[in-house]
């Protein structure tokens, strides 16, 4: 089968389109046949091999798991003797974590997994997006036990956990107040959002009102620059480290504060999460962003434009022709 390999950590150069072997499932795994895979942020982690403690996960010196790719969608090639909840022919999306492996024409995942079918009149494109980001904005929103009525501020919000976090949120009943550029303002009002900010005439921080939970999906802004937005017992979420990562050791400093306090949750894959994600996008209550498409042969290009940090949303390789 063909696959993005890489051998050594670096930029996106090192990417090899190779000839491997195509994986053999185990009595409870199902083969897929991927259509559709894509480039996200910690894609390009893994890639580069930082920050270096991702390296703890990955190898050391090099990469032991060499096919990147956490989210898929596609078709089942076969099943093994132990499975009953899927079927040659059906089409699945999915995430495989830090186990990868979706970048290649095949990927093998546990009938457990994080895996179901794709809601009908979905294409492969629209569905291999759909949990990455959302997986990680799930998991914010779970540690923040984020309810109806609550205020929440979404700093990035058209990135592919920020745009979900927006979608999920007003979902769950809060209402959300987004900073974006100004030209994804309409788009992140399709969302959902109560309000938008343009942080290209505004610096969000300034801004006299003040929030139950503030998310930033970006990591662009400190827990010090967002303290005033927070209420008297307002929660701040960050999806990034931080400067020197702060994020984590504060969150362990503020646990039992009787104030403002950092959460940095570790995310929980469950596969009850992308059931969710799948009802909601049956019903027309979540959809991934899109923002291009690549075929498998364009990924290093792929890369490159994730690395610029200016997509919108998400990043999608076209691993067959069909979409």
């Amino acid at each position: 089968m063909r696959a993005a390999v890489y051998t050594r950590y670096g930029p996106p150069h090192t990417i090899r389109l190779l000839d491997t072997p195509r994986p053999t499932g185990r009595d409870d795994e199902i083969l897929v046949k991927v259509h559709s895979a894509t480039v996200n942020r910690t894609d390009c982690g893994f890639l580069r091999g930082k920050p270096r403690f991702v390296r703890l996960f990955s190898g050391l010196s090099r990469p032991r798991k060499q096919i990147l790719g956490n989210e898929f969608a596609g078709s089942v090639e076969s099943i093994g003797t132990a499975v009953t909840s899927f079927a040659v022919g059906d089409r699945v999306f999915g995430y495989s974590g830090v186990n990868f492996g979706a970048q290649a024409e095949f990927l093998s995942v546990t009938e457990d997994g994080l895996v179901a079918v794709i809601p009908a009149g979905m294409t492969y494109e629209q569905a291999a997006p759909s949990t990455e980001g959302a997986h990680y904005a799930v998991n914010l929103i779970r540690a923040a036990a984020i309810d109806a009525g609550q205020d929440v501020l979404v700093n990035g919000s058209t990135g592919a956990i920020g745009s979900a976090a927006v979608q999920l949120l007003k979902y769950a009943g809060a209402k959300v107040t987004a900073v974006c550029d100004t030209k994804n303002i309409e788009l992140v009002r399709s969302l959902g959002a109560d309000r938008v900010i343009d942080y290209t005439e505004q610096d969000f921080t300034t801004i006299s009102d003040v929030f139950d939970v503030v998310i930033d999906a970006v990591g662009t802004s400190t827990y010090i620059r967002c303290r005033p937005l927070l209420k008297g017992r307002g929660i701040y979420l960050s999806s990034d480290l931080g400067p020197g990562a702060q994020n984590p050791l504060l969150a362990m400093v503020t646990r039992f504060s009787r104030g403002t306090r950092v959460m940095f949750p570790i995310p929980r894959d469950r596969k009850a999460d992308v059931i969710f994600l799948q009802r909601l996008m049956a019903h027309g209550d979540f959809r991934a962003v899109l923002d291009r498409s690549y075929p498998l042969a364009e990924i290093v290009e792929a890369y490159k434009y994730v690395e610029t940090g200016m997509k919108v949303g998400n990043v999608v390789i076209r691993v067959t022709g069909e979409s």
